[in-house]
């Protein structure tokens, strides 16, 4: 079988601090030599694991567990570069940000973000969700419009689906013109989870 990662490397035995030493070692000696492309850690939320990936553009990927985390570091290392390791340290600012959103203390994420994962109009579409404020909501039609397509409703239902950057890039503060949820990559728990949060009544 394939090895997955560092620690499917070592002898069972191996204490986890040594892992995750071993690990943090590699990803500041790859980052020093310019060989660390794609960055990634995991980190606990009220709606589950995520896992969060960055370039140096910015946040690639956040992923839910539902995606299953190692098909979404095969398809990263597909299409962005097979130079992806477990980088917890360079994550650290992000991954506090995601933090301080979902204990209520943040409302604007202040981080880059790559969408080079989506193009076209998905990504004018994407860009203009992003000026969404928090605790606001908009329709799936508004925001076509707002895109510069008023007809192109299922264009922009589909870029909220494939949108690389769920959380960060908010597409749970799109809803269906007679005010249901639609759809959510992250299962429609998740998507009400999000909206609660940001309405004031907890994670």
């Amino acid at each position: 079988m394939t090895p997955k990662n560092v620690g499917d490397l070592l002898a069972d035995d191996v204490e986890p601090h040594d892992v995750q030493r071993l690990r943090t070692a590699l990803a500041g000696t790859a980052r020093a030599e310019g060989l660390l492309d794609v960055g990634y850690c995991t980190m606990p939320s009220p709606i589950g694991d995520l896992l969060v990936a960055t370039t140096p553009a910015g946040i690639i990927r956040v992923a839910f567990a539902a995606e299953d985390f190692d098909a979404v570091l095969a398809d990263l290392a597909a299409k962005v570069s097979p130079r992806v390791l477990y980088a917890p340290a360079q994550l650290d600012p992000v991954a506090k940000q995601v933090e301080e959103y979902f204990t209520g203390r943040r409302r604007h994420f202040e981080v880059t973000v790559d969408l080079s994962l989506i193009g076209g109009f998905r990504r004018e579409v994407l860009d203009e969700l992003q000026t969404v404020p928090f605790g606001a909501q908009v329709t799936y039609t508004e925001l076509a419009t707002r895109s510069g397509r008023a007809k192109a409703v299922r264009a922009a239902a589909s870029a909220c689906a494939q949108n690389p950057v769920p959380v960060v890039v908010p597409c749970h503060r799109v809803v269906r013109s007679d005010g249901s949820l639609g759809g959510y990559r992250g299962g429609l728990p998740a998507k009400e989870t999000l909206l609660a949060l940001e309405a004031g009544r907890g994670a």
